[in-house]
C-alpha cells in the first residue's frame, strides 16, 4: 500500500502544488466550507489513482485544495463508511494520504444523532470520547475511550475558546461509532446512553484511531442533525440530516475555518 499512497500523495501534489500541514474530511451534508477558499484546486477522487469514490447522498467526492486566511488547507469532501462496503483500511485511507503528505493536523467532522434532550439538532459537539458500537472486534461491551492518544486536550480547548469568541455554542460529548447504514433502533440508543455516549453516527472514530496512529493531530466535530431513533417520536431520514447541515452551513464554516487557521501544527 504504501506505493499506492506515495502515488496518490504525488498525484494531489502534481495538480495543486500542495504543501500544507492542515487538513479537514467533511461529512454528510457539510462540504460548503471550501466555497471561500482562495487559489482553489478541485480534484475528484476518480482522478487519484487507487483512490475509491464514496456513494452517500451529500458526500461529493473529491478533494479541494486552497488557502483560508492565508493558511494552505486540503479538504476531502465526501468519506467512505463500512455499510458500504468498505473495510477499516480503505475508510482510514484519507488519513494515511494525510500522513504521506505530511499533514499535521486534521479535523474531522461528520453529522450525527443526538441521544440527549439538551443537544438540539443545528447544535456542534467537539467529541472528546468515543464508543465502537460496531462490534466487530467481538460481543463485548465497548468502554468509552478518552484522553490521549486520540484526544488532544489542546485542540479541544482551542475549539472551546473559538467558540466563545465566535459566540457558536460547541457541546462537549462521547461520539458512538454504528455500523449503519440503517437507523438505530430506540433500544439500541438506550443502551448506547447506558455506556456513556452523547451522539451517534457511522463515521469518524476509525478516522480519530488511525490519526493516534499516525501521530497526526485531530478533533472531532459532529453537526447534530437530529434526535436520535426514540428521543423524540418523530421519524429518522437521511433528508432531515441534509437540510439540518444546510441549514446551519454557515455557522459551521465559520467555527471550523476559525479552529483550522488556529490550530498548532507543532
Amino acid at each position: 500500500m504504501s506505493k499506492e499512497l506515495i502515488s496518490m500523495a504525488e498525484t494531489i501534489r502534481s495538480y495543486s502544488g500542495f504543501q500544507g500541514k492542515k487538513a479537514i474530511i467533511l461529512g454528510s451534508g457539510l462540504g460548503s466550507l471550501p466555497d471561500q477558499f482562495e487559489n482553489k484546486t478541485i480534484i475528484p477522487y476518480e482522478k487519484v489513482p487507487g483512490y475509491p469514490k464514496p456513494s452517500v447522498e451529500g458526500h461529493s467526492g473529491e478533494f479541494v485544495v486552497g488557502t483560508l486566511h492565508g493558511e494552505e488547507i486540503l479538504a476531502a469532501k465526501g468519506r467512505f463508511h463500512y455499510y458500504e462496503g468498505f473495510d477499516v483500511s480503505e475508510i482510514t485511507l484519507p488519513i494515511r494520504l494525510f500522513h504521506e503528505l505530511g499533514i499535521k493536523c486534521v479535523l474531522i467532522t461528520n453529522s450525527a444523532g443526538s441521544m440527549r434532550k439538551d443537544y438540539s439538532p443545528g447544535t456542534f459537539m467537539a467529541i472528546n470520547g468515543h464508543l465502537d458500537c460496531t462490534f466487530i472486534d467481538g460481543p463485548e461491551s465497548p468502554s468509552p475511550k478518552k484522553g490521549a492518544p486520540f484526544y488532544n486536550s489542546s485542540f479541544l480547548d482551542l475549539a472551546k475558546k473559538c467558540s466563545i469568541e465566535t459566540g457558536i455554542d460547541l457541546k462537549e460529548g462521547v461520539y458512538c461509532w454504528a455500523m449503519g447504514p440503517t437507523y438505530e433502533t430506540p433500544e439500541e440508543i438506550l443502551y448506547f446512553q447506558q455506556l456513556g455516549g452523547d451522539v451517534v453516527g457511522m463515521s469518524t472514530v476509525p478516522e480519530i484511531q488511525m490519526a493516534a496512529e499516525c501521530g497526526i493531530k485531530s478533533l472531532g466535530i459532529s453537526c447534530l442533525t437530529n434526535y436520535a431513533s426514540g428521543i423524540t417520536k418523530e421519524p429518522l431520514t437521511h433528508e432531515e440530516v441534509i437540510e439540518t447541515a444546510d441549514k446551519v452551513k454557515n455557522q459551521f464554516s465559520t467555527l471550523v475555518t476559525k479552529i483550522l487557521i488556529e490550530a498548532d501544527t507543532n
